[in-house]
């Protein structure tokens, strides 16, 4: 895809994102909207994978870390075709395949059941390892929160990355700045972060966590980092392209009710129309 097309599809998951939470009438808009861009180069370029044979041995694997953002997930599952994008109205509902968090038991193309916050990049530490016992080329990507760093457990798998060289794992940060109950560095700062990651034999590279550009550029140089795994830090904005709801910690977890979703599709509609005439 080329950077237009990229965007074009960055903007139909953020409806799918809504949409789902909408339908939900619950769920996390904030840090999947500020994900999205990172989910939409993720599973439309950079993963080798394939929704025809979601468990294909060689494929590389994807570990969402902040469970909670599964909207922004499943919205790129579906939108790669790996199910149905009109299943992302079942979002929540008792009895559909599509949980809260990540199941990998029920939903294709789930490499990790996720959501304990701080475990996900254990389990990808886990997976790169093995590749690397096994002589496997495929590759591993987890994605954290920000305010998940807080988490100790984080750091226990960075070290063990860093020791083992894991040259085959990429670990993305998404910093929108913003958790549950406020700033991250108003709650328990975890900056700098890229000195963190860095001290602990990380290669790291800081993007706008909306720029294609920029991460296509970061996501070349992991692969060609040979001997140390990758950190991307990637700035991003909480609620990106809902305009009520970017950079607003009251946005993390809760669903619009019928007015603010129409408010919602209005803006991405508007923002999709601005991306045609381009």
């Amino acid at each position: 895809m080329n950077k237009s097309e990229l965007m074009k599809t960055a903007n139909e998951i953020r409806k799918s994102i809504v949409t789902a939470v909408h339908a939900a009438k619950s769920g996390h808009p904030g840090g999947s909207l500020s994900a999205a861009d990172i989910y939409t180069y993720l599973y439309f370029e950079e993963l080798n994978i394939d929704p025809k044979d979601p468990k294909k041995a060689d494929r590389d694997r994807f570990v969402l870390s902040k469970g909670h953002t599964a909207p922004g997930y499943y919205s790129a599952l579906a939108h790669r075709g790996f199910f149905p994008v009109e299943d992302l109205k079942t979002l929540r509902h008792t009895g559909s395949y599509l949980q809260g968090h990540p199941d990998m038991k029920h939903i294709p193309g789930v490499d990790m059941s996720s959501g304990s916050l701080g475990q996900g990049i254990s389990a990808a530490v886990g997976m790169a390892i093995s590749a690397k016992l096994s002589n496997d080329d495929y590759r591993v990507y987890t994605l954290l929160g920000d305010g998940e760093i807080q988490e100790g457990q984080v750091w226990e798998a960075s070290m063990l990355a860093g020791f083992r060289k894991l040259d085959n794992l990429v670990v993305i940060v998404d910093n929108n700045n913003l958790q549950i109950d406020g700033r991250i560095d108003e709650v328990n700062s975890p900056y700098p972060i890229d000195k963190k990651f860095e001290a602990f034999n990380f290669h790291v590279i800081n993007i706008d966590g909306h720029d294609f550009d920029q991460i296509a550029a970061a996501f070349k140089e992991a692969k060609e980092t040979k001997g140390m795994p990758t950190a991307i830090i990637a700035k991003t904005i909480k609620g990106k392209g809902v305009s009520f709801m970017e950079d607003q910690a009251g946005w993390h977890g809760k669903a619009p009710n019928d007015e603010e979703y129409k408010i919602a599709m209005e803006d991405l509609e508007k923002a999709g129309e601005a991306l045609c005439q381009k």
